[in-house]
């Protein structure tokens, strides 16, 4: 997690006798280094991560070590990372509002081979999926890896031949995912694409 956020889960699990903080990092590259060489029980990982963000550095974590638990921690309730930080292999979301006890139940539940998710974020999922007539068992997985590049591109204020010849594919299906975008989101424009990146790091 970020210093301070590490700093308060320091202070949660400092007295428990099952969980130690083994070490913290500032950023997503720093944790992919670290697995390198280092095994830990559990990767507690914020979300919004700086340099690489937290949907991208779980994708690298789960194609290079599939085995390793990762419970993301964030205040970021939107459908789309939720379901993204999951679909990409995370085993948990916990919003930062939890306290002490819950923090250690979920480490608990996926210790044990669970998956959990705090009742906010259950609430947005159960939320999105109701919303697109899907279930928890369907294809409700928020952004797509393609989506989530567009989106940075737009915000670094690249047109649309100019994403389409980065990317390999046509101007029309450029304009087909800056719609789905837009519908997906809920932003009007390409104004509220790129609050929507920038409000989470990715440019």
């Amino acid at each position: 997690p970020l210093p301070v956020v590490a700093a308060g889960v320091n202070i949660w699990l400092k007295d428990h006798v099952r969980y130690q903080v083994a070490a913290h990092v500032r950023t997503g590259r720093e944790l992919l280094e670290r697995l390198r060489n280092d095994k830990f029980d559990v990767v507690i990982m914020e979300v919004s991560l700086p340099e690489l963000d937290g949907i991208d550095t779980m994708r690298a974590i789960h194609r290079s070590h599939p085995e390793q638990i990762v419970l993301a921690f964030s205040d970021l309730l939107e459908i789309e990372y939720i379901n993204s930080m999951l679909v990409e292999g995370a085993a948990g979301y916990l919003h930062k509002a939890c306290g002490t006890e819950e923090l250690r139940y979920a480490l608990s539940e996926l210790l044990s081979g669970r998956r959990y998710l705090s009742d906010q974020a259950q609430k947005v999922v159960d939320r999105g999926y109701a919303h697109t007539a899907k279930h928890p068992g369907g294809e409700y997985i928020g952004l797509t890896a393609r989506e989530r590049e567009i989106i940075r591109m737009v915000a670094s204020e690249h047109t649309n031949e100019e994403i389409a010849q980065a990317l390999f594919i046509s101007v029309d299906t450029v304009k087909t995912h800056r719609r789905q975008l837009m519908t997906k989101l809920n932003v009007r424009n390409s104004a509220g694409l790129v609050r929507y990146a920038v409000g989470r790091r990715w440019v």
